[in-house]
């Protein structure tokens, strides 16, 4: 199978469509597998790097329970790094600018029903572990956190425990919560009459005008289902592929973009910044969260002109693998590991961090290999088997 993709460079037209007013000019086509077009390994590998800032975030940048675990707070672990740490929460930003690039990509050519069955299948089998597993060590009598109840456990399995109001086993599952609307506002917009460069263009556009609409009504209808917040992020993301796919002289995408980013900064600033307060846990400065939203805007952009093209190593692939159940446990597991190794076995704050985020990722490498691996496929399978079985037929072996 393969996928109509334009040489950078050559002038991006809606299929059919015209260009300022004059017909369009006719594009140089080139085709490519969808799997090497897909494969982009640099991308896995700032997966796993806006991860890690999370972990940072939350290991080293902020108060809470991880001051348990620590026995203090964690400034006092760190006293030059945290307020670097600080920063990391804004590795969320750069999921959603990445989410929206790889869900574009991955929404291309596919019907409702098999991008449905890819996103469910991507999300829950290691969703469900990780409830499972963090439910299970928190209920452990010398562990210091205390579970759910039975009902709201089972609830949280659903992935809609928090529009439900029912309490989180996952601290970092609300992103998944906005990960989810904004696969059904791309699937229904999107996915759904087919996806060309007019109609992603078309909904970049009413995403980002609607949105500003919802933050000035007030509704909170409005904004749980357009998430002004985090909606440029998405939005950018999905116009950093538009450049992937039709090259870096499209003014419309470059326009998506920066506006895009333009919006997002202006979020940004606005939920993280605060003034200087001897009472707060950290400081962000303006500046900083500027600039660390501008870098992963860059960073992403770089990778959909092929600037990274080169870093095509293997073990990046397995980077990206790791990702998803890394940031599902490594939150509250972590917890229970930093005060193992800090607290009781008395080893040093970094040497706890850096293991903490070692067996954290040998804990993401096995879920991967024993839950992901098995699971998704077959759950893919059994949400759309027609495509499987195409697939089946066409593929030897």
């Amino acid at each position: 199978m393969t996928t109509p993709q334009l040489t950078p460079g050559a002038p991006a037209a809606a299929p059919g469509g015209a260009w300022n007013g004059a017909p369009a000019p006719k594009p140089v086509i080139r085709t490519r597998s969808r799997d090497s077009s897909s494969r982009l390994r640099a991308l896995d590998g700032l997966r796993l790097l806006a991860a890690l800032m999370v972990a940072a975030y939350h290991y080293g940048g902020r108060g809470g329970e991880i001051s348990q675990s620590w026995g203090g707070s964690a400034v006092h672990q760190f006293p030059t790094a945290a307020p670097l740490f600080a920063y990391g929460c804004l590795g969320v930003q750069i999921f959603f600018v990445i989410s929206g690039f790889v869900i574009c990509l991955s929404g291309w050519g596919r019907t409702l029903r098999a991008f449905i069955a890819s996103r469910i299948s991507r999300l829950y089998p290691a969703y469900w572990v990780a409830i499972l597993l963090v439910t299970a060590v928190f209920a452990l009598p010398w562990v210091a956190y205390k579970a759910l109840p039975p009902s709201e456990v089972l609830t949280n399995l659903t992935m809609l425990q928090q529009p439900l109001g029912v309490h989180r086993v996952l601290g970092v599952c609300w992103t998944l919560w906005a990960e989810m609307r904004f696969y059904a506002l791309f699937a229904l917009c999107v996915v759904l009459p087919g996806a060309t460069r007019s109609r992603v263009v078309l909904f970049c556009a009413g995403w980002t005008l609607a949105a500003a609409v919802a933050q000035a009504a007030h509704q909170p209808v409005l904004d749980t289902v357009l998430m002004p917040e985090y909606a440029p992020f998405f939005i950018g993301g999905i116009g950093l592929y538009l450049l992937h796919r039709y090259g870096a002289r499209d003014p419309i995408a470059w326009a998506i973009v920066l506006v895009s980013w333009l919006i997002g900064q202006h979020y940004a600033v606005a939920g993280l910044w605060h003034a200087p307060s001897v009472h707060a846990f950290s400081y962000r400065s303006a500046a900083g969260i500027i600039a660390v939203v501008t870098l992963g805007f860059v960073l992403v952009a770089v990778v959909a002109l092929g600037g990274l093209r080169r870093a095509n190593w293997r073990w990046l692939t397995v980077a990206g693998a790791l990702t998803y159940p890394f940031y599902l446990v490594h939150e509250h597991l972590g917890w229970v590991v930093v005060r193992a190794l800090h607290r009781t076995l008395g080893l040093p704050s970094y040497a706890t961090l850096l293991l903490t985020v070692g067996l954290m990722l040998l804990l993401a490498w096995l879920m991967h290999r024993c839950v992901e691996r098995p699971l998704t496929p077959l759950l893919k399978r059994a949400i759309d088997p027609r495509r499987a079985e195409t697939t089946t037929h066409r593929t030897p072996g």
